[in-house]
């Protein structure tokens, strides 16, 4: 998670508003200043979760969810998910919207596959410490970083090595697959090219960019199979 408490010191500042992007952060907590841990979404003031399948909590198809308590906001998403209707009027549209509803299929299995959320992202972080452990020393791979005052629930479990584009191949031709998130940051994508950055403008986001590297990772994810990724990781620094 992002340092909430600063963030929202800053906004408050500023009179902003906090949008927390928790896509892939489900479950994920922080404990702030009061001690309190605090859910990811639940800290600023409207918090965005999705239920694409391929998240922590994931549907059969595609979906999400916004969370406030802010009755105005509320009130605006209501509209904004509904074609802009008025919830009294159906057929009255007080605003251009979107239709944006959960159906009740992806809500019935979501519900059911909540009771298993936590039990889920424990086993993701006991997996995400066994590669750690593994890894530690290994090259000059760089393990994920979790703060004192976090928890991590592991959306992905992504290392850095400036060796990224030769261990995906070494790793490719071994069939385990690895994914990168994302290989071209937002200031170079030629959607955003009309904000007029350039290459050597963000160098950390660009830097960052060509040495990320996702290793499987999920509850169901076997030790055995973890033993033959790291090992075959430690083979590609002894030979590169």
């Amino acid at each position: 998670m992002a340092e909430m408490a600063e963030i929202r010191r800053i906004a408050k500042k500023y009179k902003l508003k906090v949008i927390e992007d928790a896509a892939q952060a489900i479950g994920a907590k922080q404990q702030l200043a009061t001690s309190n841990w605090q859910l990811a979404g639940s800290i600023g003031d409207v918090g965005c979760l999705s239920f694409f399948p391929t998240k922590n909590l994931g549907a059969y198809g595609d979906g999400g969810m916004v969370v406030t308590n802010n009755k105005k906001i509320t009130d605006k998403i209501r509209l904004l998910r509904k074609h802009g209707s008025y919830p009294k009027e159906k057929y009255l549209n007080l605003i251009l919207g979107t239709n944006s509803r959960l159906d009740a299929l992806q809500a019935a299995i979501l519900r059911v596959k909540l009771k298993y959320l936590s039990k889920w992202s424990k086993e993701r972080a006991k997996k995400a410490e066994f590669y750690s452990k593994g890894l530690k020393g290994v090259g000059d791979i760089v393990t994920p970083y979790i703060a004192p005052n976090c928890t991590h629930i592991f959306h992905q479990y992504t290392i850095r090595t400036k060796k990224r584009d030769k261990l995906v191949s070494y790793l490719k031709s071994q069939g385990i697959p690895t994914m990168i998130y994302y290989p071209l940051p937002l200031h170079l994508q030629p959607a955003l090219k009309y904000l007029g950055y350039k290459l050597g403008d963000f160098p950390e986001a660009e830097k960052a960019a060509k040495e990320v590297l996702s290793l499987p990772v999920h509850s169901e994810l076997k030790r055995k199979e973890q033993d033959q990724i790291i090992q075959k990781i430690k083979e590609f620094f002894v030979k590169y």
